[in-house]
């Protein structure tokens, strides 16, 4: 109820003004406890000298960041570049060999970065699941598939397997659990949908193509074999209209993104902050409450700047990959909330969606979702810090389905229905989503953060800082959720009204 309605335009207005406002009073509590904070002890390791001509120093405490843009920036152009001259060389050649073209360009990568005896190790897990694959069981294939993720999150084996690597270098362990894990699921992958497609036999080749296209070896996203050999396997690829210019447009906002964080971190030193609590605590609860959003949207920036690359070189090779994470400003529900839409679309294509059914019946879903976060936990190493997010995330879904049923329960939807406008219960149910919203900011920020840093947060916005900074902050979210409504509401329109045109012509 309510989902298509409009607000007055005027109450929008006031809800723009208001958030804008919020935000840029939060800003403000930012910037001067990172200019007050620049030159403590504390600060020394993560904020270093960085436009030095304007005497602005620049937060590096992300380490993946700084390395990916300052040592290893040249390597990954070269590595990039070279791929999208030898896919267009071979395009233009052989069409029908651009798949071999992508396995041998990215397998030659793979050596000249982590050494021969690391693809070696690989192989051994690829042509493990393919044999498996063989004999079309399901659950043999997950099951052998978990295992070898498994190998590479918990010792023993993963310090024997990691002694494969050649050499050592800064994003050595990075590459490696990248490279390893995605490469077992993208195995799982491909022995399940053999299982599912028995009549397509697909060989070895298909497999070791599907592994080691270069763009999506390490970081990914995964794109499930299925789609991936579709899509790979087309001898003469053609572009819709349009999709040149897009893929120029999304690399410029690549590029944009990565400018505006390096000006950011000149300015709000918001991953540095967080360590010092003793500092931390010192701040106003606007600015808190802003440091603990701030640290969840930089995460998605982060992530949707590593797709957007990756993706802008997988479209030029005329694939189709998964869209970049939805930001988290427009997240309400748990149900939309992941930083990885591939991997978020691999678990629902082999566990949440094949155990949970519709997803409609609570028990089904609780089921679901307990094997979903149990093999989510196992894909991001065990440890009590992952354990902890599970629960809390695994909790935050199914609850959301409980009130969800709650709500279409039968004396609650006629007493909805006849106390309360359409726009009323818009205004309902928006407020439930502003809760909502901050549950996923502290469910996250455990995992993306510290357990004591969203404790510090926790107390202060609804215990120390009850009632006005609890009522202020849920007031501020609640105009978020409103705007991000109207946006939902006009897309949607926009999309019925494009399928009613395609109906009459």
């Amino acid at each position: 109820m309510g989902v298509k309605t409009a607000l007055p335009a005027a109450e929008l207005g006031l809800y723009s003004l208001v958030l804008s406002g919020a935000l840029g009073y939060a800003g403000r509590g930012l910037f001067e406890a990172s200019q007050g904070g620049a030159h403590r002890k504390a600060f020394r390791e993560s904020v270093r000298p960085g436009w030095e001509y304007i005497g602005r120093k620049m937060d590096v405490a992300d380490f993946e960041w700084v390395m990916w843009f300052t040592s290893f920036r040249n390597a990954i152009f070269l590595a990039l570049s070279g791929h999208v001259l030898f896919a267009k060389l071979c395009t233009m050649v052989a069409p029908q060999l651009r798949s071999w073209m992508y396995a041998v360009y990215g397998a030659l990568a793979v050596v000249g970065t982590m050494g021969p005896w690391y693809l070696l190790l690989l192989l051994g897990h690829c042509v493990g699941l393919y044999v498996v694959s063989l004999l079309h069981q399901p659950w043999l294939c997950l099951g052998l598939g978990l295992a070898s993720l498994a190998s590479f999150k918990l010792d023993p084996l993963i310090s024997w397997q990691s002694g494969f690597v050649t050499g050592t270098f800064d994003l050595q362990e990075v590459l490696f659990h990248g490279g390893s894990g995605f490469t077992v699921l993208r195995c799982t992958s491909f022995a399940l949908e053999s299982c599912a497609h028995p009549d397509r036999r697909y060989s070895l080749a298909d497999l070791l193509k599907y592994n080691f296209y270069l763009p999506f070896f390490f970081f990914g996203p995964i794109m499930t074999f299925d789609r991936f050999h579709a899509q790979v396997s087309q001898v003469e690829p053609v572009r819709r209209e349009g999709e040149l210019w897009r893929i120029r447009a999304q690399a410029g906002l690549s590029v944009v993104a990565i400018v505006a964080v390096d000006i950011f971190f000149h300015f709000f030193y918001i991953l540095t902050i967080p360590n010092d609590l003793k500092f931390a605590s010192r701040l106003p609860d606007s600015a808190l409450a802003g440091l603990a959003y701030s640290n969840l949207v930089y995460d998605w920036v982060k992530a949707a700047v590593l797709f957007g690359v990756v993706n802008t070189v997988a479209r030029l090779d005329h694939l189709d990959p998964p869209r970049p994470p939805k930001c988290i400003t427009a997240l309400y529900v748990f149900s939309e909330t992941h930083f990885d839409r591939g991997i978020n679309d691999w678990l629902c294509r082999y566990v949440y969606d094949h155990v949970g059914g519709e997803h409609s019946e609570v028990i089904p879903e609780l089921v679901a979702t307990v094997a979903t976060f149990a093999v989510t936990t196992l894909w991001l190493g065990p440890c009590d810090t992952v354990y902890l997010w599970s629960c809390l995330n695994c909790f935050g879904l199914n609850f959301e389905l409980w009130v969800q049923k709650l709500a279409e329960w039968g004396p609650l939807a006629r007493i909805e229905q006849a106390s309360l406008s359409e726009q009323m219960s818009r205004r309902v149910r928006a407020i439930f989503g502003a809760m909502n919203f901050w549950a996923i900011i502290m469910y996250n920020l455990v995992s993306l953060n510290s357990f004591e840093f969203t404790e510090l947060v926790a107390k202060r916005l609804l215990l120390t800082g009850f009632p006005q900074t609890t009522l202020a902050v849920l007031f501020v979210t609640y105009c978020g959720v409103q705007l991000v409504k109207e946006r939902e509401r006009t897309l949607m329109l926009e999309e019925e009204q494009k399928q009613d045109k395609e109906k009459s012509e």
